[in-house]
């Protein structure tokens, strides 16, 4: 029973495997959790709370380093950081980093490299290799990639918020997902990326291309094509509302369907890199934290898969609309039959960049196949 649970015999344990509590009478590792999954080499500052059974901590991570940090249910790859804040049901791979007052709630992803600064709260949001966010920042339903490198990045400008609630009928809807980039064409590291001016917003479900740039101060009320600088304006109006008089036209219904669409193909594509790509490269290389990371990844993924249905599930039962056909969602994705070597002696970024021209077309035939085989079944 937890009133029974001795924290100081767990810490004591903690500290004889090589995990790092710099004041061991401020950090709390609550009994659910798996102390296989906290990895020597691992800081816990003052002020550290880790909760939940999922809890993964990996070589060399850093909680709370600049505040008081809780982990729950949450998986940290190695030489990851979380400085403050607050961080559940998530997933960082290595080297990501939350800045201070961070918070993370479920569905959330920060690939390799990907960082935030202070005060950033995100929810069912990934954010891909190399992806930086400023601070005060709110983004929940969203992918975002693009870059070339950690120096060469996708960057969201302070202020930003994506708005994820359309307010019409009974309880209004939160069928928003944008896409950022995309996963197909992301993941090989060398599409140009994309800013994001501060101090605006996205009213979602919009798709923004590879390369845009979008001024500060406003908010983009429409898809940007890529490279595109796009500043959108829009007239002062007063007119009589009420949320339940408003019923969307057919094109806001069809487009809202075509975005979630085209967001699941792309979590559907991402989650076959996972698997075929990510998982047989930390296999290879006889990783087992990486791959427990990496499956920490796809369970994620798998959250941010059921959010999309349940809420077009949501969107399409008040509007009488047809659901899905998600069953889809849940098969295996075809196999990648091509012979790129997976290098596994190599890093994740390194062995991107080192592909060649014709590695990088197999697999971009074959990962684009994955999210064209979803958009033909929805």
């Amino acid at each position: 029973m937890i009133m029974n649970y001795n924290v100081e015999n767990t810490l004591k344990t903690l500290e004889d495997k090589g995990v790092q509590l710099l004041d061991p009478r401020q950090v709390y590792v609550s009994p659910e959790v798996d102390l296989g999954r906290i990895y020597p080499g691992s800081v816990l500052y003052p002020g550290a709370r880790v909760t939940g059974s999922r809890t993964l901590i990996g070589s060399g991570a850093k909680i709370g380093s600049e505040g008081p940090a809780t982990v729950n249910n949450s998986v940290i790859g190695a030489e990851a950081s979380i400085a403050s804040g607050y961080v559940t049901d998530s997933t960082l791979l290595p080297c990501a980093k939350a800045g201070a007052n961070c918070h993370f709630r479920g569905g959330t992803l920060l690939e390799e490299e990907a960082n935030t600064a202070h005060t950033v709260g995100l929810k069912q949001t990934i954010m891909m290799y190399g992806v930086t966010m400023g601070s005060l920042i709110n983004f929940c339903d969203a992918l975002i990639s693009g870059g070339l490198s950690r120096k060469v990045h996708t960057e969201v400008g302070s202020g930003f918020i994506h708005f994820n609630f359309t307010p019409w009928g009974e309880s209004g809807d939160k069928a928003t997902p944008s896409l950022i980039g995309t996963v197909t064409e992301g993941v090989f590291l060398d599409k140009a990326p994309i800013f994001l001016g501060g101090l605006s917003g996205i009213v979602g479900p919009k798709e923004i291309g590879f390369g845009s740039m979008t001024i500060a101060g406003q908010v983009v009320r429409k898809s940007v094509p890529e490279e595109t600088m796009y500043s959108g304006d829009r007239a002062s109006f007063e007119r009589p509302f009420s949320y339940n008089s408003i019923t969307p036209s057919e094109k806001h219904i069809q487009h809202t369907r075509k975005c979630n669409v085209d967001y699941l193909a792309q979590l559907y594509a991402l989650k076959a890199w996972y698997t075929q790509v990510r998982l047989k490269r930390s296999s290879l290389s006889e990783n087992k934290e990486l791959s427990l990371v990496y499956s920490g990844a796809l369970e994620t993924l798998d959250e941010c898969v059921k959010e999309r249905i349940k809420r077009y599930k949501s969107f399409a039962s008040q509007w009488g609309t047809d659901p899905f056909n998600d069953a889809c969602l849940y098969e295996a994705a075809p196999e990648f039959a091509g012979s790129v070597d997976l290098k596994p002696e190599l890093a994740y970024d390194k062995w991107v960049w080192s592909l060649t021209e014709s590695d990088k077309s197999q697999l971009h035939d074959w990962i684009v196949s994955c999210a064209d085989r979803i958009k033909d079944k929805l």
